[in-house]
């Protein structure tokens, strides 16, 4: 049975509206079953996906899109504050 890659949009539109864990992870999949190999279009698709995830979360951090501590630690301060 051939591996088939989907057809992802280009690089440039993938930043902000693709979701590409799900991508990231079906690469993953065909890492695994190609005994740890990627094809030379497989890296290079792996790489802009990755670089694409971290400039993604980059960016949720950069905006405060991210919680920071946990909810134990934002209920102990609104109590404080509170008080």
């Amino acid at each position: 049975m051939p591996l088939l890659t989907p057809k992802l949009p280009y690089p440039e539109q993938m930043t902000e509206t693709v979701n590409v864990l799900p991508h990231l992870n079906e690469l993953k999949e065909t890492f695994r079953r190609q005994d740890f190999k990627f094809t030379p279009a497989q890296a290079e698709e792996y790489e802009i996906l990755l670089q694409a995830r971290r400039d993604r979360v980059k960016y949720f951090y950069e905006t405060d899109r991210v919680c920071k501590i946990s909810k134990s630690a934002q209920d102990k301060l609104r109590d404080a504050e509170i008080n």
